[in-house]
Protein backbone atom coordinates (compact mmCIF):
# COMPACT_ATOMS: atom_id res chain seq x y z
CA UNK A 1 0.00 0.00 0.00
CA UNK A 2 2.85 2.18 0.44
CA UNK A 3 4.57 1.27 -2.75
CA UNK A 4 1.04 2.23 -4.30
CA UNK A 5 0.28 5.62 -2.68
CA UNK A 6 4.40 6.66 -3.31
CA UNK A 7 3.66 5.87 -7.28
CA UNK A 8 -0.02 8.34 -6.71
CA UNK A 9 1.90 10.91 -5.01
CA UNK A 10 5.01 11.04 -7.81
CA UNK A 11 2.17 10.86 -10.69
CA UNK A 12 0.10 13.66 -9.14
CA UNK A 13 3.34 15.85 -8.76
CA UNK A 14 4.14 15.61 -12.43
CA UNK A 15 1.11 16.33 -13.29
CA UNK A 16 1.62 19.15 -11.22
CA UNK A 17 4.38 20.33 -13.07
CA UNK A 18 3.18 19.82 -16.38
CA UNK A 19 -0.05 21.94 -16.22
CA UNK A 20 2.53 24.90 -14.62
CA UNK A 21 4.91 24.77 -16.99
CA UNK A 22 2.02 24.54 -19.85
CA UNK A 23 0.49 27.89 -18.53
CA UNK A 24 4.21 29.22 -18.43
CA UNK A 25 4.81 28.47 -22.17
CA UNK A 26 6.97 25.76 -21.56
CA UNK A 27 5.44 23.73 -24.23
CA UNK A 28 5.78 26.05 -27.34
CA UNK A 29 2.83 28.05 -26.48
CA UNK A 30 4.14 31.49 -25.39
CA UNK A 31 2.12 34.27 -26.59
CA UNK A 32 -0.39 32.17 -28.00
CA UNK A 33 -2.76 34.08 -29.92
CA UNK A 34 -3.76 35.75 -33.29
CA UNK A 35 -0.28 37.60 -32.72
CA UNK A 36 2.07 35.37 -31.60
CA UNK A 37 1.63 31.69 -32.03
CA UNK A 38 4.96 30.58 -33.00
CA UNK A 39 7.01 32.32 -30.34
CA UNK A 40 9.44 30.76 -28.19
CA UNK A 41 9.35 30.89 -24.93
CA UNK A 42 12.27 33.22 -24.45
CA UNK A 43 11.01 35.67 -27.15
CA UNK A 44 10.96 39.56 -26.52
CA UNK A 45 7.84 40.78 -26.09
CA UNK A 46 6.47 43.70 -28.00
CA UNK A 47 3.33 45.36 -26.88
CA UNK A 48 1.88 46.86 -30.22
CA UNK A 49 -1.31 49.52 -29.38
CA UNK A 50 -2.85 50.42 -32.55
CA UNK A 51 -6.42 51.14 -33.76
CA UNK A 52 -9.46 49.31 -34.19
CA UNK A 53 -9.75 50.53 -38.16
CA UNK A 54 -7.29 48.77 -39.33
CA UNK A 55 -7.74 45.30 -37.09
CA UNK A 56 -7.55 42.93 -39.76
CA UNK A 57 -4.87 43.77 -41.65
CA UNK A 58 -2.90 44.44 -38.90
CA UNK A 59 -3.66 40.73 -37.06
CA UNK A 60 -3.31 39.07 -40.47
CA UNK A 61 0.04 41.02 -41.18
CA UNK A 62 1.51 40.21 -37.44
CA UNK A 63 0.56 37.03 -37.45
CA UNK A 64 2.57 36.29 -40.29
CA UNK A 65 5.31 38.03 -39.02
CA UNK A 66 5.28 35.71 -36.14
CA UNK A 67 6.06 33.18 -38.43
CA UNK A 68 9.52 34.62 -39.85
CA UNK A 69 9.99 35.83 -36.42
CA UNK A 70 9.62 33.41 -33.59
CA UNK A 71 12.00 35.05 -31.83
CA UNK A 72 9.72 38.17 -31.02
CA UNK A 73 6.29 37.62 -28.98
CA UNK A 74 3.79 40.61 -30.07
CA UNK A 75 1.21 41.72 -27.83
CA UNK A 76 -1.84 43.47 -30.06
CA UNK A 77 -4.29 45.61 -28.03
CA UNK A 78 -6.85 47.30 -29.96
CA UNK A 79 -7.60 50.23 -28.82
CA UNK A 80 -9.65 53.90 -30.34
CA UNK A 81 -7.01 56.99 -31.01
CA UNK A 82 -8.18 59.34 -28.42
CA UNK A 83 -8.56 56.51 -25.90
CA UNK A 84 -5.48 55.57 -26.13
CA UNK A 85 -4.23 58.32 -25.94
CA UNK A 86 -5.46 59.27 -23.09
CA UNK A 87 -4.63 55.81 -21.58
CA UNK A 88 -0.99 56.27 -22.23
CA UNK A 89 -1.44 59.82 -20.56
CA UNK A 90 -2.91 58.58 -17.31
CA UNK A 91 0.25 55.18 -17.39
CA UNK A 92 -2.60 52.57 -18.80
CA UNK A 93 -0.67 51.61 -21.02
CA UNK A 94 2.78 51.27 -21.19
CA UNK A 95 3.49 49.77 -25.07
CA UNK A 96 6.47 49.94 -27.24
CA UNK A 97 4.69 50.90 -30.43
CA UNK A 98 1.48 53.05 -31.05
CA UNK A 99 -0.22 53.38 -34.13
CA UNK A 100 -3.34 55.92 -33.80
CA UNK A 101 -5.18 56.64 -36.88
CA UNK A 102 -3.82 59.74 -37.54
CA UNK A 103 -1.01 61.89 -37.17
CA UNK A 104 -3.40 64.48 -35.59
CA UNK A 105 -4.18 62.22 -32.37
CA UNK A 106 -0.35 61.68 -32.40
CA UNK A 107 0.74 64.83 -32.53
CA UNK A 108 -1.88 66.10 -29.80
CA UNK A 109 -0.40 62.77 -27.58
CA UNK A 110 2.79 63.96 -28.06
CA UNK A 111 2.14 67.75 -27.14
CA UNK A 112 0.13 66.74 -24.00
CA UNK A 113 2.83 64.34 -23.54
CA UNK A 114 5.40 66.87 -23.33
CA UNK A 115 3.36 69.00 -21.20
CA UNK A 116 3.09 66.54 -18.81
CA UNK A 117 6.21 65.05 -18.53
CA UNK A 118 8.91 67.57 -20.12
CA UNK A 119 9.71 64.84 -21.91
CA UNK A 120 9.14 62.98 -25.76
CA UNK A 121 6.61 60.76 -26.69
CA UNK A 122 8.03 60.10 -29.70
CA UNK A 123 11.11 60.82 -31.56
CA UNK A 124 11.45 64.34 -33.66
CA UNK A 125 10.44 64.39 -37.05
CA UNK A 126 13.40 63.54 -39.58
CA UNK A 127 15.40 61.40 -36.58
CA UNK A 128 15.94 57.69 -37.58
CA UNK A 129 12.92 56.52 -35.09
CA UNK A 130 10.16 59.48 -36.04
CA UNK A 131 6.80 58.07 -36.51
CA UNK A 132 5.92 56.98 -39.96
CA UNK A 133 3.09 55.77 -41.93
CA UNK A 134 1.44 52.60 -42.33
CA UNK A 135 -1.43 52.98 -44.46
CA UNK A 136 -3.60 55.64 -46.01
CA UNK A 137 -7.46 56.11 -45.91
CA UNK A 138 -9.46 59.38 -46.53
CA UNK A 139 -12.55 60.88 -44.81
CA UNK A 140 -16.04 60.23 -47.05
CA UNK A 141 -19.92 60.21 -46.70
CA UNK A 142 -21.48 57.27 -47.04
CA UNK A 143 -24.64 58.13 -48.68
CA UNK A 144 -28.28 56.48 -50.42
CA UNK A 145 -28.55 57.06 -53.30
CA UNK A 146 -31.27 59.02 -53.62
CA UNK A 147 -30.67 60.86 -50.51
CA UNK A 148 -26.89 62.01 -52.22
CA UNK A 149 -29.37 63.42 -55.83
CA UNK A 150 -31.37 65.86 -53.76
CA UNK A 151 -28.48 67.34 -52.00
CA UNK A 152 -26.74 67.61 -54.96
CA UNK A 153 -29.42 69.66 -56.81
CA UNK A 154 -28.70 71.94 -53.65
CA UNK A 155 -25.18 72.61 -54.55
CA UNK A 156 -24.39 71.79 -57.96
CA UNK A 157 -23.27 68.06 -58.06
CA UNK A 158 -20.99 68.95 -54.26
CA UNK A 159 -22.12 67.00 -51.31
CA UNK A 160 -21.25 69.94 -48.41
CA UNK A 161 -21.63 70.09 -45.12
CA UNK A 162 -23.85 73.24 -46.12
CA UNK A 163 -26.35 71.75 -48.31
CA UNK A 164 -26.32 69.15 -45.04
CA UNK A 165 -26.79 72.26 -42.63
CA UNK A 166 -29.74 73.59 -44.78
CA UNK A 167 -31.91 70.04 -45.31
CA UNK A 168 -30.58 69.16 -41.05
CA UNK A 169 -31.98 72.82 -39.90
CA UNK A 170 -35.24 73.06 -41.36
CA UNK A 171 -38.46 71.54 -39.28
CA UNK A 172 -39.92 70.14 -42.73
CA UNK A 173 -37.20 67.81 -43.13
CA UNK A 174 -36.15 66.60 -46.61
CA UNK A 175 -38.84 68.34 -48.39
CA UNK A 176 -36.97 71.59 -47.34
CA UNK A 177 -34.30 70.82 -50.08
CA UNK A 178 -36.45 68.49 -52.54
CA UNK A 179 -36.50 65.09 -50.86
CA UNK A 180 -39.64 62.87 -50.13
CA UNK A 181 -42.16 63.88 -47.00
CA UNK A 182 -41.37 60.05 -46.68
CA UNK A 183 -37.79 60.28 -45.89
CA UNK A 184 -38.75 62.72 -43.08
CA UNK A 185 -36.09 64.47 -41.20
CA UNK A 186 -32.27 63.99 -42.03
CA UNK A 187 -30.46 61.87 -40.00
CA UNK A 188 -27.08 62.40 -39.82
CA UNK A 189 -24.05 59.34 -38.54
CA UNK A 190 -20.59 60.32 -37.24
CA UNK A 191 -19.11 59.23 -34.26
CA UNK A 192 -17.82 61.19 -30.72
CA UNK A 193 -15.66 64.03 -31.83
CA UNK A 194 -14.27 63.31 -27.87
CA UNK A 195 -13.81 59.73 -28.18
CA UNK A 196 -13.32 58.84 -31.81
CA UNK A 197 -10.75 59.68 -34.31
CA UNK A 198 -13.28 60.05 -37.24
CA UNK A 199 -15.91 62.29 -35.48
CA UNK A 200 -12.79 64.43 -34.75
CA UNK A 201 -12.11 64.72 -38.29
CA UNK A 202 -15.71 65.38 -39.25
CA UNK A 203 -15.89 68.24 -37.30
CA UNK A 204 -12.59 69.42 -38.32
CA UNK A 205 -13.90 69.18 -42.22
CA UNK A 206 -17.28 71.21 -41.03
CA UNK A 207 -15.05 73.93 -39.24
CA UNK A 208 -12.82 74.28 -42.33
CA UNK A 209 -15.76 74.28 -44.65
CA UNK A 210 -17.47 77.32 -43.13
CA UNK A 211 -14.20 79.58 -42.88
CA UNK A 212 -12.92 78.65 -46.68
CA UNK A 213 -9.69 77.44 -45.40
CA UNK A 214 -7.65 74.14 -46.23
CA UNK A 215 -5.05 75.12 -43.54
CA UNK A 216 -4.26 78.04 -40.98
CA UNK A 217 -7.26 77.15 -38.95
CA UNK A 218 -6.69 79.36 -35.46
CA UNK A 219 -8.22 78.85 -32.12
CA UNK A 220 -9.35 82.40 -32.55
CA UNK A 221 -12.00 80.97 -35.53
CA UNK A 222 -13.64 78.27 -32.85
CA UNK A 223 -14.82 80.85 -30.07
CA UNK A 224 -17.09 83.36 -32.83
CA UNK A 225 -20.66 82.99 -31.87
CA UNK A 226 -22.24 82.40 -35.34
CA UNK A 227 -19.51 79.34 -36.24
CA UNK A 228 -20.84 77.79 -33.36
CA UNK A 229 -24.53 78.06 -33.79
CA UNK A 230 -23.77 76.76 -37.56
CA UNK A 231 -22.23 73.33 -35.89
CA UNK A 232 -24.99 73.19 -33.55
CA UNK A 233 -27.36 73.13 -36.06
CA UNK A 234 -25.40 70.42 -37.96
CA UNK A 235 -25.01 68.55 -34.74
CA UNK A 236 -29.16 68.47 -34.71
CA UNK A 237 -29.06 65.86 -37.36
CA UNK A 238 -27.10 63.40 -35.18
CA UNK A 239 -29.35 61.46 -32.86
CA UNK A 240 -26.70 59.55 -31.16
CA UNK A 241 -22.75 59.64 -31.40
CA UNK A 242 -21.45 56.75 -31.33
CA UNK A 243 -17.87 55.43 -30.31
CA UNK A 244 -17.61 53.75 -33.04
CA UNK A 245 -17.46 54.26 -36.53
CA UNK A 246 -18.06 50.58 -37.36
CA UNK A 247 -21.04 50.52 -35.19
CA UNK A 248 -23.66 53.14 -37.06
CA UNK A 249 -21.96 51.81 -40.01
CA UNK A 250 -23.54 48.26 -39.72
CA UNK A 251 -26.37 49.70 -38.50
CA UNK A 252 -27.15 52.14 -41.45
CA UNK A 253 -26.11 48.36 -43.81
CA UNK A 254 -28.83 46.85 -40.91
CA UNK A 255 -31.53 49.52 -40.91
CA UNK A 256 -31.13 51.64 -44.27
CA UNK A 257 -32.12 55.09 -44.05
CA UNK A 258 -34.76 54.66 -41.44
CA UNK A 259 -31.56 55.38 -39.30
CA UNK A 260 -29.13 56.83 -41.21
CA UNK A 261 -29.31 58.62 -44.36
CA UNK A 262 -25.94 59.75 -44.83
CA UNK A 263 -22.79 59.02 -42.47
CA UNK A 264 -19.16 60.24 -42.59
CA UNK A 265 -16.70 57.58 -42.20
CA UNK A 266 -13.36 55.97 -43.27
CA UNK A 267 -12.80 54.91 -46.79
CA UNK A 268 -11.59 51.51 -46.03
CA UNK A 269 -14.18 51.25 -43.70
CA UNK A 270 -17.10 51.98 -46.76
CA UNK A 271 -15.36 50.09 -48.99
CA UNK A 272 -15.62 47.04 -46.33
CA UNK A 273 -19.22 47.38 -46.33
CA UNK A 274 -20.72 48.62 -49.71
CA UNK A 275 -21.36 45.26 -51.38
CA UNK A 276 -23.01 44.34 -48.02
CA UNK A 277 -25.80 47.18 -48.51
CA UNK A 278 -26.88 46.78 -52.37
CA UNK A 279 -30.20 45.40 -52.79
CA UNK A 280 -31.22 46.01 -49.53
CA UNK A 281 -32.43 49.91 -49.05
CA UNK A 282 -31.32 51.15 -52.40
CA UNK A 283 -27.99 52.31 -53.72
CA UNK A 284 -25.48 53.12 -51.12
CA UNK A 285 -22.49 55.02 -52.89
CA UNK A 286 -19.50 56.91 -51.52
CA UNK A 287 -19.24 60.83 -52.29
CA UNK A 288 -15.83 62.86 -51.34
CA UNK A 289 -16.38 65.97 -49.98
CA UNK A 290 -14.39 68.82 -52.01
CA UNK A 291 -11.85 69.05 -49.29
CA UNK A 292 -10.93 65.88 -47.50
CA UNK A 293 -8.22 64.55 -44.34
CA UNK A 294 -5.99 61.41 -44.35
CA UNK A 295 -6.14 58.92 -41.69
CA UNK A 296 -2.20 57.76 -42.09
CA UNK A 297 -2.26 55.45 -39.62
CA UNK A 298 1.62 56.35 -38.01
CA UNK A 299 3.47 53.89 -36.30
CA UNK A 300 5.84 55.74 -33.44
CA UNK A 301 8.25 54.01 -31.35
CA UNK A 302 7.11 55.37 -28.52
CA UNK A 303 10.61 57.03 -26.22
CA UNK A 304 9.32 55.59 -22.51
CA UNK A 305 11.62 54.74 -20.51
CA UNK A 306 9.98 51.07 -19.88
CA UNK A 307 11.47 50.04 -23.13
CA UNK A 308 14.15 48.11 -23.23
CA UNK A 309 16.91 47.63 -26.30
CA UNK A 310 15.82 44.02 -26.89
CA UNK A 311 12.27 45.80 -27.27
CA UNK A 312 13.49 48.48 -29.60
CA UNK A 313 15.29 46.25 -31.79
CA UNK A 314 12.62 43.54 -32.02
CA UNK A 315 9.76 46.62 -33.01
CA UNK A 316 11.89 47.98 -35.13
CA UNK A 317 12.09 44.68 -37.05
CA UNK A 318 8.27 44.53 -36.79
CA UNK A 319 7.63 48.34 -38.30
CA UNK A 320 9.97 46.91 -41.34
CA UNK A 321 7.45 44.21 -42.04
CA UNK A 322 4.91 46.52 -41.77
CA UNK A 323 5.72 48.71 -44.39
CA UNK A 324 7.37 46.17 -46.70
CA UNK A 325 6.11 46.06 -50.54
CA UNK A 326 4.62 43.02 -49.91
CA UNK A 327 2.34 43.41 -47.05
CA UNK A 328 1.56 47.25 -47.97
CA UNK A 329 0.08 45.51 -51.12
CA UNK A 330 -2.07 43.32 -49.15
CA UNK A 331 -3.53 46.13 -47.29
CA UNK A 332 -5.76 46.65 -50.43
CA UNK A 333 -7.57 43.66 -49.80
CA UNK A 334 -8.56 45.53 -46.38
CA UNK A 335 -9.76 49.01 -48.14
CA UNK A 336 -6.27 50.73 -47.18
CA UNK A 337 -4.55 52.81 -49.66
CA UNK A 338 -0.66 51.85 -49.10
CA UNK A 339 1.55 54.04 -47.41
CA UNK A 340 4.26 52.71 -49.58
CA UNK A 341 3.57 54.91 -52.95
CA UNK A 342 5.77 51.96 -54.86
CA UNK A 343 3.10 50.22 -54.41
CA UNK A 344 0.40 50.68 -57.01
CA UNK A 345 -3.76 51.53 -56.18
CA UNK A 346 -4.29 50.23 -59.75
CA UNK A 347 -3.40 46.50 -60.25
CA UNK A 348 -4.74 43.59 -62.64
CA UNK A 349 -6.36 41.59 -60.02
CA UNK A 350 -10.10 41.49 -60.04
CA UNK A 351 -10.36 41.33 -55.99
CA UNK A 352 -9.30 44.71 -55.87
CA UNK A 353 -11.51 46.84 -54.14
CA UNK A 354 -10.55 50.41 -55.94
CA UNK A 355 -11.75 48.63 -59.31
CA UNK A 356 -14.54 46.17 -58.24
CA UNK A 357 -16.17 48.91 -56.21
CA UNK A 358 -16.07 51.75 -58.92
CA UNK A 359 -19.81 51.58 -59.52
CA UNK A 360 -20.70 52.18 -55.93
CA UNK A 361 -18.58 56.06 -56.07
CA UNK A 362 -15.23 54.88 -55.02
CA UNK A 363 -12.32 56.62 -56.53
CA UNK A 364 -8.64 55.94 -57.26
CA UNK A 365 -7.85 59.70 -57.45
CA UNK A 366 -9.58 61.82 -54.48
CA UNK A 367 -9.65 65.51 -53.90
CA UNK A 368 -6.98 67.90 -52.54
CA UNK A 369 -6.61 66.85 -48.44
CA UNK A 370 -7.00 69.71 -45.45
CA UNK A 371 -3.85 70.13 -43.11
CA UNK A 372 -4.32 69.44 -40.13
CA UNK A 373 -4.07 72.24 -37.31
CA UNK A 374 -1.77 72.37 -34.45
CA UNK A 375 -2.75 70.25 -31.52
CA UNK A 376 -3.59 73.46 -29.21
CA UNK A 377 -6.70 74.32 -32.54
CA UNK A 378 -7.27 70.29 -32.08
CA UNK A 379 -7.70 70.86 -27.98
CA UNK A 380 -9.65 73.76 -28.34
CA UNK A 381 -12.03 72.23 -31.41
CA UNK A 382 -12.91 68.89 -28.92
CA UNK A 383 -13.57 71.58 -25.83
CA UNK A 384 -15.70 73.60 -28.32
CA UNK A 385 -17.85 70.58 -29.29
CA UNK A 386 -18.16 69.27 -25.84
CA UNK A 387 -19.12 72.80 -24.69
CA UNK A 388 -21.87 73.88 -27.66
CA UNK A 389 -23.10 70.16 -28.40
CA UNK A 390 -22.05 67.62 -25.90
CA UNK A 391 -22.68 64.04 -26.38
CA UNK A 392 -26.31 63.77 -26.12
Amino acid sequence: MKGKALILFGFLVAVAVIILIARRGGLGNAGAGPAGGGARADAVEVAFLYSTEKKDWIEAAVAAFAKEHPEVSVKLIGMGSLEAAQALLEGKQQPVLWSPADSLVLNLAAADWETKTGSRLVAASGTEDAPEPLVLTPLVFVIWEDRAEVLQKATHGQITWKAIRDAVVSNRGWPAIGGKPEWGFVKLGHTDPTRSNSGLQALLLMTLEYYKKTSGLEVGDLLKPDYQQWIREIERGVSRFERSTGTFMTDMVRFGPSKYDLAVVYESLAISQLENAQGRWGNLKVYYPASTLWSDHPVALLQGSWITPAQKKAATALVSYLRSRPVQAQALNWGFRPADPAVPIRTADAHNPFSRLAAFGVQLEIPPAATPPDAPVIRNLITMWSRVVGNR
